[in-house]
Parts: structure tokens; C-alpha cells; sequence
């Protein structure tokens, strides 16, 4: 493994900034504190600062030379609404709210690498550092780009990281195409006429025809998708009815729908529709679909993955890089910055969870979970991996 001198020196350092973003986590789009200390440190490194992109965003801009070549690196800062179940010292200072992702993590080595860069990076060209806010669930990715990030801050290219509990400490694992899938949600109302359960047949049972309707929606995964097209249809909840002896006047169940391809969304949304609406009359009911594109999927760009896999395996060795990994089905809105630029996202890897401190929660070391921290050995990975790869995108011509 090939870690920079002087990143590995820092490293006390960027734990500390690490630790601190931990115990104060913000959610999305209140991120206030954390980008303030982002766009102190960029000022103090003498980075051209822009305050306030998408709400909570901070970008910072540095350039060396004469090239016209641009490259984006991105990191994400918000925080989710859990509450933290360690204990130890740098756990979340704010109840309910908990860096349970490793965006914190993510936002450390950004800013290792900024601050090795401003002070010794070998370039031609423009850095462009995005930080990043409501990654989880508010795309903000999206509210930068509508806010104009490329038109203010172009870039030929942009890379993304995220850790990734399980994947053994300081591996990396990405993927030419589709990494992650699109998210989306649905919520389907029925509407019927309640009645009394003992006397169903003078009503019109919206429970009923919920049911039906849950088992139909299984057929669009088994027949009518190409079964080698992944997706997933999860039905995650069912409301109707307050008493065991009325049948109500409405029922809704809801969900999320997962794919790698907007074709297959397409399908799967024409074809939830039409089996509703036919369910729902065939039992008398009325059906309202609401169906809500929120990310789309996570494709990565075949050179750029290329040229990532070339600075991964600078960094960690051939040997901790998986360069065909398997991709996952959850959501990233990393992947809107993709649409616009080409580009990679990839994954590091975060241990198994025995690097956590004294304290630490009973339950797993896994994403989403209120047991979860981020390893502080990664920040000297992730950092030299990004200084690497801002002077190979950018050489210095001889």
C-alpha cells in the first residue's frame, strides 16, 4: 500500500476534523455547522470558496498551471434521523440525528486531500472539491446541479466514494455500468365503500382489493420483466381499517421499486398502473397511483472507471482491488452528477467493525445502523487516493 508522507503525518489531524463533523451531524439541507467548518478550512487553505449551492453546498476551487482540464471530486455531508447507540467519545451531540453512513468519514478525506494539495500538489489545471448536502433523501445532488455547479464550476470528469462495511479495510470495489440502482417510491390508494364485516356483500372491500393488488404487483417481477433485467418491488406497507368489525372506505399500501435500467422502471411503472386500476374495478374500487422517481441509478463511465482503477491500484496494490464487484441495490444520488459528467463512483472498504472504539453499540457495523462508525484508518486511503488521482487527471507536461 502507498500512502502519501505527508497525509499519513496528518492523520491525527483529519481524525480530529473527522470526529467532530461525528459528534455534531446535521440533516439534510440543515447542514449549517458542517459546511461552515468545510468552508473555513478551504479559506485557510487558500482555496477560491463558493458558500450556499444547493442550499447547504460548499465548493472550493484550486488551480495550478495553464490547462484548461477539470476534475470534480465530491464528498457528501448530511447526516441521518437515528439515534447513535455508542457511547463512546465522539458519539452524536444531537439527539435523534446520527452519522450512521460515514459521510463524516467522506468529508475527512476530502478534506485531507484538500489541504495536501493547496500546500503540495503537483497539477495542471483545476481541482473542483463538491461538498456536498442531503445526499440522504433530499438530492442534493440535483439541488447543486439546478443551482448551476457545472455551469459555475465545469469539470471534464467527477468522482464519488463511499465506504463500505464488509468489504475488507482499504479495498476498493467498483464496476464499469450500473453500481447502484435507482430508488423510487409508490403509494397506492383504494378506495371502496365500508360496510359492516359481517355484511361485506353491501359494500365494496378496498382491503380486499389492496391484497390483490399487492399479489399482482409480483407478477411484473416474475412475468412480465425480462428475467435477466434485475429490479426489486418491495411492498413495505399496508394502512386501512380501525376497527375488526367495520371493512373501511380506504386502504393505501406503498413501497420501493429498485432497478438498474430506466427501460425496466419504465415497464414496471406502466405496468403497476394498468394492474391496479383493473384490480381495483374488478372489486368495485376506485385506484390512484402515486409513483415517485427519486434517484436514478448509479452508471459509471467505462474510461473513467478505467482511469479509477488505475489510481486504486497505485494506492492499495492490483491485488485489493475489485474491479467487477458486485453491484448493490441501494440508492445514491451521486448519480444525477454522473448524468451530467462522466464519471465513477466506487466503493472502500470500511472492516468489519472492530475498529470502533470502547463504547461502541451492540448491534453490526453496517450502514443505516445505530451501531455504526466510520473507520479512521481510511482516511489516509481515501485521501491519498484522491490527491492521486487529481495529479494523474491533471500531469504536470514536462
Amino acid at each position: 500500500m502507498y500512502l502519501i508522507p505527508e497525509i499519513e503525518a496528518s492523520h491525527e489531524e483529519i481524525k480530529a476534523l473527522r470526529r467532530t463533523i461525528h459528534a455534531q451531524p446535521e440533516l439534510r439541507y440543515k447542514e449549517m455547522k458542517t459546511s461552515q467548518l468545510v468552508a473555513d478550512s478551504l479559506e485557510r487553505w487558500g482555496l477560491k470558496v463558493c458558500r450556499g449551492l444547493g442550499k447547504t453546498g460548499v465548493v472550493g476551487e484550486l488551480t495550478r498551471g495553464t490547462s484548461s482540464r477539470r476534475v470534480g471530486l465530491r464528498a457528501d455531508m448530511d447526516a441521518l434521523p437515528i439515534t447513535e447507540n455508542n457511547a463512546f467519545g465522539h458519539r452524536s451531540q444531537n439527539p435523534g440525528c446520527m452519522h450512521a453512513c460515514g459521510h463524516d468519514g467522506h468529508t475527512a478525506m476530502l478534506l485531507g486531500a484538500v489541504k495536501y494539495l493547496a500546500a503540495y500538489g503537483s497539477f495542471d489545471g483545476t481541482i473542483v472539491f463538491i461538498f456536498q448536502p442531503a445526499e440522504e433523501g433530499g438530492a442534493g445532488a440535483k439541488a447543486m446541479i439546478d443551482d448551476g455547479l457545472f455551469e459555475q464550476f465545469p469539470v471534464d470528469a467527477v468522482f464519488g466514494i463511499h465506504n463500505w462495511p464488509g468489504m475488507p479495510e482499504g479495498h476498493f470495489g467498483v464496476r464499469a455500468g450500473p453500481l447502484m440502482a435507482s430508488s423510487n417510491e409508490f403509494r397506492i390508494t383504494v378506495k371502496g365503500v365500508g360496510s359492516h364485516a359481517a355484511m361485506p356483500h353491501i359494500g365494496s372491500d378496498p382491503v380486499f382489493a389492496a391484497v390483490q393488488i399487492a399479489n399482482g404487483l409480483q407478477a411484473i417481477i416474475t412475468r412480465n420483466k425480462k428475467p435477466l433485467d434485475t429490479a426489486v418491488l418491495s411492498i413495505t406497507q399496508i394502512h386501512g381499517g380501525d376497527a375488526v368489525n367495520v371493512v373501511p372506505n380506504e386502504v393505501w399500501l406503498g413501497g420501493t421499486v429498485r432497478t438498474f435500467t430506466v427501460d425496466t422502471l419504465d415497464l414496471i411503472e406502466r405496468r403497476m398502473n394498468a394492474i391496479a386500476d383493473a384490480t381495483g374495478a374488478a372489486h368495485g374500487c376506485e385506484v390512484l397511483v402515486e409513483f415517485q422517481r427519486k434517484y436514478p441509478p448509479t452508471v459509471n463511465d467505462a474510461e473513467q472507471t478505467r482511469f479509477a482503477v488505475s489510481v486504486m491500484e497505485e494506492v492499495v496494490g492490483k491485488q485489493n482491488v475489485d474491479a467487477s464487484v458486485e453491484p448493490t441495490m441501494t440508492g445514491e444520488d451521486f448519480s444525477f452528477m454522473l448524468i451530467e459528467r462522466p464519471g465513477c463512483y466506487a466503493f472502500l472498504g470500511n472492516g468489519d467493525g472492530a475498529h470502533r472504539d470502547a463504547g461502541h453499540g451492540m448491534g453490526p457495523c453496517t450502514l443505516h445502523n445505530a451501531s455504526y462508525d466510520f473507520n479512521d484508518a481510511l482516511l489516509s486511503v481515501g485521501a491519498t487516493y484522491w490527491v492521486k488521482m487529481a495529479e494523474k487527471f491533471l500531469p504536470v507536461r514536462s
